[in-house]
């Protein structure tokens, strides 16, 4: 009798194990609830930043929702009930042993996150979004090693009076073409490593200073004159200070008119390709054609394409008024941009009072 009960009781054994085998609570939570949660954050970050311009380039309202706090709780539970009656000789033949058993197994598994959307609005709009990106926060990123051409073509309105291309219906205007031509000889200089920054400290306050090394290669110290005459910088001097504004005090200073993340996002919304349809309707102005630097005409920062149908390979994609707008896997350098665009937002946030988003996931 021991051995057929056991036989009875053993699936119910198996349903029991398998289902704590598959919950896997306590300390196996962390790997999979850390990466499933830290992907699911960038994934939807990508798809609200793409929705945001396209917003913009239809003249939309954009809305930003940070992720303030995760809260993932688990509750696991399980009983497990027999009974039976063994040797009961009032069988269907009298006098013949014979006996029964009855199992029960009930098993519960719930999972109930909580999580909390922090709009950005008033203080917070102002600081993260309106507020120009300060200058010697966008020379460290060029220190630390991103293309300054793509840096300063994304993030200024103009360098000691050289004015930067402005995307948008308001206040849109080409670059100046010098402008192009300074970028091209500073991304040359920068390959050679001859550019650098330090940051000078006196009395308290700190001064953010470029470098233009004097070297004997011909091609460097042609392209570091280049840079001298279109910024009307001293001719002689090695060391500028960069400082915020739209023109230069003297010889011996960088102005850079930095732009803000809002500005930023309006610029790489106007070269979205949007359907003719919607143009015919008058729903959205024309894409502009891409403007000539020294090289021929200049790609934009970001390809965004548009379509009726979902694309099968998209870095991502997200709907809007009955079309697909999405960036092609393949297209590397949009990538870079898009992805780029996610430090430009941490550059943003000094002085936030909040937190990074926060993951609690009670185990108990």
């Amino acid at each position: 009798m021991a051995a057929r009960w056991l036989r009875g009781c053993g699936p119910v054994l198996v349903l029991l194990l398998g289902l704590a085998g598959c919950v896997g609570v306590g300390p196996g939570t962390v790997g999979r609830d850390r990466f499933d949660y830290s992907e699911a954050i960038a994934d939807s970050w990508k798809s609200q930043m793409l929705l945001n311009l396209v917003k913009l380039r239809y003249g939309d309202t954009p809305i930003f929702l940070d992720v303030g706090q995760i809260v993932s709780g688990y509750t696991v539970q399980s009983t497990f009930s027999a009974l039976g009656s063994a040797f009961n000789t009032s069988g269907v033949v009298p006098g013949v042993p014979n006996g029964s058993v009855s199992l029960g197994a009930q098993g519960q598994f719930i999972d109930r996150p909580t999580i909390t959307y922090a709009p950005l609005a008033g203080e917070r709009f102002a600081r993260s979004l309106m507020t120009p990106i300060p200058p010697p926060a966008l020379m460290s990123l060029i220190e630390a090693g991103y293309p300054v051409d793509v840096v300063l073509r994304l993030t200024t309105d103009g360098v000691n009076g050289l004015r930067n291309r402005v995307g948008g219906d308001l206040r849109a205007r080409p670059a100046d073409p010098a402008f192009y031509v300074l970028l091209d000889r500073l991304r040359r200089t920068q390959l050679s490593g001859a550019i650098g920054m330090r940051v000078q400290r006196s009395q308290g306050n700190e001064a953010m200073l470029m470098t233009l090394q004097q070297r004997a290669d011909p091609d460097v110290a042609a392209n570091t004159q280049v840079i001298r005459q279109l910024l009307g910088l001293d001719p002689n001097a090695r060391e500028f200070r960069v400082v915020y504004g739209a023109t230069a005090a003297n010889n011996r200073e960088i102005a850079v008119l930095s732009r803000s993340v809002l500005l930023i996002l309006v610029d790489l919304a106007s070269s979205i390709t949007v359907p003719e349809a919607h143009v015919a309707d008058q729903r959205v102005t024309p894409t502009a054609e891409p403007e000539v630097g020294p090289g021929g005409p200049l790609r934009p920062l970001i390809r965004v394409g548009s379509s009726l149908e979902r694309p099968a390979d998209a870095f991502v994609a997200v709907p809007y008024r009955g079309y697909w707008f999405w960036i092609d896997d393949r297209d590397m350098p949009s990538k870079r941009v898009f992805s780029f665009m996610h430090f430009i937002f941490a550059l943003t946030e000094t002085g936030s009072k909040e937190g990074m988003p926060v993951v609690t996931i009670p185990t108990g």
